[in-house]
């Protein structure tokens, strides 16, 4: 009988990608007789920017076997419950987009409805005053979540953010451990077979020949074997999401030790701010129709608030994902796969959802086209979704102080978007598609932070007196200020916890 299971996977390309898949399939493939060779040069850098994540990284690590904490200590990390927008919706304002609920529903109306209601009779208390994760962030505070919350009032959830660079050795120990080969080596030539146009090998400088029955690429925006050899195609998503460069520069810490991300508005697009524990990771994101290169550099050193660790570090990029992620025997993930900007922090997540996938969708070395039309056909719908949710913040805006805004304010936005929008604009009707990645919490977090609020609410909401639902909402603002109270600073929570020891790095060597 023929045996036609997968025998040798080889991941081309290191980095956060290439390391999480080749620590995830050694995982899991571990005793299955699958021999995993990881192909990377020493001499090629990595983007290594992706230092902030969104929760279900958590459910990688535990995946792996890893602890929370564990891999905070390794990766210099802190914890993250959102992110705050500064200067998007308006110059001077800012919103937090969390990890969290907003309130509690009662006879299964939505608890915005009722916030509506208020509001529309006169109460001008912000719709953010019912967030736990919220509150928590404004004063710099953190604690896990509780298992079994007493009250929906303390369901939240959180990330992390870490040192990229540390991020991804510490899962290539974890992967040589469990028997993954390494070769240092670059590739010079992908080989593909005659008959069927599948790749049979990839060339090292040298001549070596490491042959595969499945291909990972992550050879990040070059897609060396996924367009470079196979010819997948590129969906361009420039027209919604317009910003094409970015430059990172880290600097020192400064100030208190914030439990969230920080995006700024800047007239060519937007800087983040990630905080870890030796230092900020800083960068501004920005559009080259409208900034230098140059220019941009100087406007981000302009802004650090601490010293400057590093020299401005460039990187240009096209975002939008390949048409095909699975050819033939190749599936690209991480930036060989596709990119949106890092907004709202989805890189990571994208790696994660598409090494989950394919080990779902785990081929034999028959290679049944089914199995890579599902693969890419939900790996193209989050992409969609992830694309609408960030071409939202810029479509919401309500500055008209620069070209750039003028011109998002201006623009057709998706079709789903677009109807997922006149919904909630009608009568705050919440809309969920198949993959998305962000719960209604979060549409509700940006729709009241850019003041994108219904004509109407639900009538059903109309089940309590004014005066029942202002005593009702005052106690739960009044149960989030004695929650938030009695939560340990953030700094205090890392100290406890997971700092960092003295042998880890402050600065991670490049891996490729």
């Amino acid at each position: 009988m023929t045996d036609h299971r997968i025998r040798k996977l080889v991941i081309v390309g290191g980095g956060t990608a290439g390391w999480m898949a080749a620590a995830s399939f050694a995982h899991y493939f571990a005793n299955n007789g699958v021999d995993i060779t990881m192909v990377e040069s020493s001499e090629i850098g990595t983007v290594g920017v992706g230092e902030a994540t969104v929760p279900a990284i958590r459910d990688f690590f535990r995946s792996l076997g890893l602890d929370d904490f564990e891999v905070m200590r390794a990766t210099q990390g802190t914890c993250k419950l959102g992110i705050e927008f500064r200067d998007w919706s308006r110059a001077g304002e800012s919103f937090v987009h969390p990890f969290g609920v907003f309130g509690t529903p009662a006879r299964d109306v939505a608890f915005h409805q009722y916030w509506l209601r208020l509001r529309k009779s006169g109460d001008p208390t912000p719709f953010a005053a019912y967030s736990l994760a919220i509150e928590l962030c404004r004063q710099n505070r953190f604690t896990r979540p509780h298992p079994n919350p007493t009250s929906g009032l303390s369901v939240f959830d959180w990330a992390v953010h870490f040192d990229a660079g540390l991020f991804a050795r510490l899962l290539r120990d974890y992967a040589l451990e469990r028997g993954v080969r390494r070769i240092d080596a670059r590739v010079v030539d992908v080989n593909l077979r005659t008959d069927d146009g599948f790749i049979e090998s990839v060339t090292l400088e040298g001549g070596t020949r490491v042959a595969g029955d499945l291909f990972i690429d992550c050879t990040g925006f070059r897609g060396l074997l996924i367009e470079g050899a196979l010819a997948s195609g590129y969906e361009d998503w420039s027209r919604w999401l317009p910003c094409d460069r970015a430059v990172a520069i880290p600097c020192a810490s400064a100030g208190a030790l914030t439990p969230y991300t920080r995006a700024t508005a800047r007239a060519a697009g937007w800087q983040w701010r990630i905080p870890l524990q030796h230092r900020i990771g800083n960068g501004y994101v920005y559009c080259s129709r409208h900034l230098g290169d140059d220019e941009a550099a100087a406007v981000l050193i302009a802004n650090l608030e601490g010293e400057r660790l590093a020299d401005p570090n460039f990187l240009r990029f096209v975002t939008g994902h390949r048409r095909q992620f699975w050819n033939r025997n190749c599936v690209a993930l991480g930036l060989a796969a596709g990119f949106l900007e890092p907004l709202e922090s989805t890189g990571i997540q994208l790696i994660e959802t598409g090494i989950e996938k394919l080990r779902r969708l785990f081929p034999d070395t028959r290679f049944d086209p089914v199995l890579a039309a599902e693969y890419n056909r939900t790996s193209r719908l989050e992409y969609e979704r992830l694309r609408d949710f960030l071409v939202f913040h810029y479509k919401a805006t309500s500055r008209d102080d620069a070209p750039l805004w003028r011109e998002c304010r201006a623009m057709s936005v998706p079709e789903p978007l677009d109807h997922k929008l006149r919904l909630f604009k009608a009568r705050g009707v919440l809309v969920r598609y198949e993959w998305e990645t962000f719960h209604d919490p979060s549409w509700l977090a940006l729709y009241t932070g850019f003041n994108y609020l219904p004509q109407d609410y639900d009538p059903l909401a109309d089940c309590f007196s004014a005066d029942e639902l202002r005593e009702q909402l005052c106690r739960m603002r009044e149960n989030i200020a004695r929650i938030a109270g009695q939560t340990p600073t953030h700094a205090e929570f890392i100290t406890r916890h997971c700092v960092a020891p003295a042998d880890v790095p402050l600065r991670a060597q490049r891996t490729s």
